[in-house]
């Protein structure tokens, strides 16, 4: 097991998730905890291991797509908040500029900050769930997910 800073992974995580998979990468060392992050698209000052993507001593930290927090997610909640607009909204994810389009929308309908709430409620599962199944220890431990009001992706009854 390894332990790393809450914070940092988190960063790392967002860092990943931020382009299209593939474009930046992140890597936590089994040994020490240390973060290091790859781009194909940014340039990065920082010195990585020359075995980073080969070794087993590194964990790839995920994208958002991997653990379902993209599309899926999106889709998950305009079914419980939206459900007239499902259609309108998986159009939308059918080409470029999906997430902006998304968003006007919610702000038109009023429930922008709670499509934010219910986004990072699933996020801190999702990452939860990863970190027990790659043995990942956070610290401090991820934020208690509360009530939002709706069930995301793994949070049925929470």
């Amino acid at each position: 097991m390894v332990t790393i800073k809450y914070a940092d992974l988190r960063d790392a995580f967002d860092f990943v998730s931020f382009g299209d998979p593939f474009d930046s990468s992140a890597f936590i060392c089994a040994d020490t905890g240390v973060i290091y992050c790859t781009s194909d698209t940014l340039e990065l000052d920082e010195e990585v291991p020359e075995d980073l993507e080969t070794s087993d001593r590194y964990i790839a930290v995920p994208h958002k797509n991997d653990l379902n927090l993209g599309r899926d997610l999106v889709l998950s909640f305009v079914d419980q908040a939206l459900p007239d607009d499902y259609g309108t909204v998986a159009g939308f994810f059918r080409r470029k500029g999906a997430y902006s389009r998304f968003k006007q929308l919610l702000e038109s309908r009023g429930v922008l900050e709670a499509w934010y709430t219910f986004e990072a409620h699933a996020v801190e599962a999702a990452l939860r769930q990863w970190c027990e199944e790659n043995d990942v220890h956070p610290t401090p431990a991820p934020p208690a997910l509360d009530s939002s009001g709706f069930e995301g992706p793994g949070r049925e009854g929470n």
